[in-house]
């Protein structure tokens, strides 16, 4: 299959094409590299050969995009090209809805005037919001009500792609399907990619920078949640894992048919229960500096992911907080500064 992924020199992005070309697809790549890797494109050409191509664009290209895909004969858009920094999208709103919801628009318009009409959102948990304790695990009926621009700019493309597949006057009805990932983490089990986020805010990556040391602690932000040792609670799903997500996903679409999935391990691990896996895998020390709340952090946030088991047959094969975290500090160890 044709396959054009957007945003594949990212951290998500990147894993997908890369398995996508390992199971001998062909995939054309579309980044702006302004937070991507073109080291990583070079590692996906390395593997693909002749099934894989590069294009250095903005998802706001729409003639860029639509002559990608009529050159290359797409079926199917993955769509990961987004800004995902919480905190960012307070300070710079405006940046997020214009690459996340006007971005996804000019998508939708470059599909149709090359005649793709099947695509796979990334979309994220940060629709739910802080949802109350009843709530929790959070399963796809949960009401979405995100508190920051991300999630509403996430949400609002959701929203579009539903409007678009429900229109009863499209002779050729569009195929969507999004994916509400929960914390994503670990890298490609052989080493071939890894995660590179300048800044880094995730917490794995921070404590094996912790580990290396490049960084002199981690602060963990409150110990005094409702949670068996105070702090925060995640739902943490292996990279390779939400990729295989979107391969079930993209089997399942159906003409004029929206559909939604969560996708996470469905239980948490806590800050201090991560603290101590890297501390197990690592063999390293890792000092801790005990800081304050943070504002907007909820307790615990997992997700129910019988949905997806239920329809798609996936299910999470790297459970084990210590199996994921390997698989990071392999990438790391050997690419301590990342792609540079």
């Amino acid at each position: 299959m044709q396959i054009l992924v957007t945003g594949g020199c990212g951290f998500i992005g990147s894993h997908a094409a890369l398995r996508l070309l390992d199971e001998g697809h062909s995939v054309t790549v579309v980044d702006n590299l302004f937070r991507g890797h073109r080291a990583a494109a070079d590692r996906l050409s390395e593997v693909g050969g002749a099934r894989f191509r590069f294009v250095e664009a903005d998802i706001l290209d729409t003639a860029t995009l639509a002559r990608a895909m009529r050159e290359q004969g797409t079926e199917l858009v993955v769509h990961f090209a987004a800004l995902a920094y919480v905190g960012e999208s307070v300070e710079k709103p405006r940046d997020y809805f214009r690459t996340n919801t006007a971005g996804g628009l000019s998508l939708l318009d470059a599909m149709s005037s090359a005649g793709v009409r099947r695509i796979v959102f990334s979309s994220t948990c940060a629709t739910y919001g802080e949802p109350e304790e009843r709530f929790i695990p959070i399963a796809e009926s949960t009401p979405q009500q995100p508190i920051n621009p991300y999630g509403r700019s996430k949400l609002q493309f959701e929203e579009i792609l539903r409007a678009e597949v429900g229109n009863p006057k499209d002779p050729s009805p569009l195929a969507a399907v999004a994916l509400r990932y929960f914390n994503v983490a670990g890298c490609d089990p052989d080493g071939r990619l890894g995660e590179d986020h300048r800044p880094e805010t995730h917490l794995i990556p921070i404590c094996l920078e912790v580990a290396l040391g490049k960084r002199p602690h981690l602060t963990i932000f409150g110990d005094d949640y409702a949670t068996p040792d105070g702090t925060c609670v995640r739902d943490y799903v292996h990279v390779t894992d939400l990729v295989d997500a979107h391969i079930a996903a993209f089997r399942q679409l159906e003409p004029g048919v929206y559909k939604r999935w969560n996708v996470g391990i469905g239980r948490g691990y806590s800050v201090r229960e991560v603290v101590e896996s890297v501390r197990r895998v690592t063999g390293r020390p890792l000092p801790v500096v005990m800081g304050t709340r943070r504002a907007g952090d909820p307790a615990t946030l997992y997700a129910d992911a019988s949905a997806i088991r239920r329809d798609l047959g996936w299910q999470a094969r790297f459970t084990d907080l210590d199996e994921i975290v390997a698989t990071a500090w392999r990438w790391y160890q050997a690419h301590p500064n990342g792609y540079r």
